[in-house]
């Protein structure tokens, strides 16, 4: 039998197609540079780093059976995730995503998860039908979950008992769908993840700062948040207060996936015992390693 998992993985799991370049890039820019095709997807990454601290997540997500979703389940496999939860589909293609990164961060994205929306609620399936869950025994253990799900999706997660005993822990996966967590913002376990942009459009409003924005989701009706800002600040904040830390100064050489880092390290920091000073510690420090180019710790 497949030993039982530490953490969920819930969302997006595709290829990373990423074209990087050292150079500032502006508007209609074509430079030399680096273009690679990585495993990607926000359930991915947190459960790759998640992986590389130690512990065994599972992905429930979509994944095609086609060439492209053969060579991301086994290369997910080869990694030490557990697959095994997948809903694997004969008719809906494997999921993508496609950035351009410059010396100035990164330049433009687009995310193809349209089979992931499409499969729906198919991917909760071991939830319910006892092989991770069911109703009457939810889960009762971590969970990351990303936007890529539907609105309509995150919001049933939000009323389900399938997770009323879970430790969620939320991603927006991007600005554009940040408002697609609206209604899990003041569900009892909930802790948000999200930068500064995020934190404004689930609030319709602009903050100045991490911390600003923490206090202005607490006052929104969130139980618990993280948010960045780059390099500037991250905030840790929830009813008792916000705490707030600068990150380490780094050569930045990569973009796309530094805040699944962040939040997959504090995750594991939190599981580790850390308090919120030495956790937010950990998850910068992680965070700071992975976009100077390292391996986070």
């Amino acid at each position: 039998m497949t030993p039982a998992p530490d953490i969920l993985c819930i969302g997006s799991v595709l290829w990373d197609i990423i074209g990087r370049t050292p150079s500032h890039m502006r508007l209609g820019a074509d430079l030399p540079g680096r273009i690679t095709q990585v495993t990607g997807g926000v359930a991915m990454n947190i459960a790759v780093t998640l992986r590389r601290f130690g512990l065994r997540p599972a992905l429930l997500s979509a994944v095609g059976r086609d060439a492209p979703g053969e060579a991301l389940t086994a290369e997910a496999a080869n990694m030490g995730l557990v697959i095994d939860y997948l809903y694997r589909s004969e008719d809906l293609p494997t999921d993508r995503y496609m950035a351009i990164e410059g010396g100035n961060g990164l330049i433009a994205a687009i995310a193809d998860a349209h089979s992931l929306e499409a499969a729906g609620d198919k991917i909760l399936r071991p939830l319910e039908d006892g092989r991770l869950g069911t109703a009457q025994r939810p889960w009762d253990g971590p969970v990351a979950l990303d936007g890529n799900l539907t609105a309509d999706l995150l919001a049933r997660i939000s009323a389900s008992p399938l997770f009323r005993k879970s430790d969620l822990r939320v991603a927006p996966a991007s600005p554009g769908k940040a408002e697609r967590l609206l209604p899990l913002i003041d569900h009892a376990g909930t802790t948000l993840y999200v930068n500064l942009e995020e934190a404004g459009l689930l609030c319709h409003r602009e903050f100045a700062n991490s911390a600003d924005a923490a206090k202005g989701l607490i006052d929104r009706g969130a139980r618990r948040v993280l948010v960045t800002d780059g390099g500037r600040s991250a905030s840790h904040g929830d009813g008792s207060g916000v705490t707030t830390q600068v990150p380490p100064d780094v050569l930045v050489t990569r973009v796309t996936g530094a805040g699944d880092t962040f939040m997959a390290a504090h995750i594991v920091a939190e599981r580790d015992g850390a308090d919120r000073e030495g956790a937010l510690a950990r998850a910068l420090r992680a965070a700071a390693l992975y976009v100077s180019g390292e391996a986070p710790t």
